[in-house]
């Protein structure tokens, strides 16, 4: 008897984010979407979306966010059953290109990213980069890294530099990584004060 195709919620929503000039930039670059999945997501199965976003880009105009439209381009498939378990049972990753309607932007009840309400990050423009990931046991590479460091900002920065370089391929110079994050659905604004919380440094440039 097969195991049962898993539901959205054996998933977590995961992102990079940082900073660039033009933040909805695609890539067919599968290599490098593998080198970056395994610096910062590691040993999970899961799935990259060959685009990053800005974050009013990450829910269209029915509410689905691109994490759900990845769990879904999956579900659709015939052998969904054989994608879904090499997820789990051989750590397999897979790449989606996220549909047409997320080039669109879609205002937030949050508005602190508009350039508005802060004309800085109509210079510094807010990216994300989605990961879907299976949950397992094991650690996320990201947090492995940083609980290596033990507070050590330098030994930390070498590892941030790495993904950096690794996410070049979608996100080019002068874009740059600030971090990684969990996207809860519920509580969207989580990612928005991501930003705000280098919004003061921004400012002093």
């Amino acid at each position: 008897m097969s195991a049962p195709t898993p539901s959205l919620t054996d998933f977590t929503s995961f992102y990079l984010y940082g900073l660039t000039t033009n933040p909805y930039q695609q890539s067919t670059d599968l290599t490098g979407f593998g080198q970056l999945y395994n610096l910062v997501i590691g040993e999970h199965g899961g799935v990259g979306v060959a685009s990053s976003f800005h974050p009013y880009q990450l829910i269209n105009q029915a509410g689905v966010t691109v994490w759900y439209a990845a769990y879904a381009q999956l579900y659709a498939q015939p052998n969904r059953a054989a994608l879904f378990g090499a997820m789990a049972d051989e750590q397999a990753r897979y790449v989606v290109a996220p549909p047409a309607s997320f080039a669109e932007f879609h205002g937030w009840p949050d508005t602190r990213l508009t350039s508005a309400e802060n004309p800085v990050f109509s210079y510094y423009i807010p990216f994300v980069l989605p990961f879907l990931v299976r949950k397992g046991p094991a650690p996320l590479r990201w947090d492995a890294e940083l609980a290596a460091a033990e507070g050590d900002k330098n030994r930390f920065g070498t590892y941030l530099e790495a993904v950096n370089q690794a996410s070049k391929f979608v996100q080019p110079n002068p874009a740059f990584v600030l971090g990684f994050g969990e996207f809860d659905e519920q509580q969207p604004e989580r990612l928005i004060e991501r930003f705000m919380d280098c919004r003061a440094a921004l400012l002093s440039q």
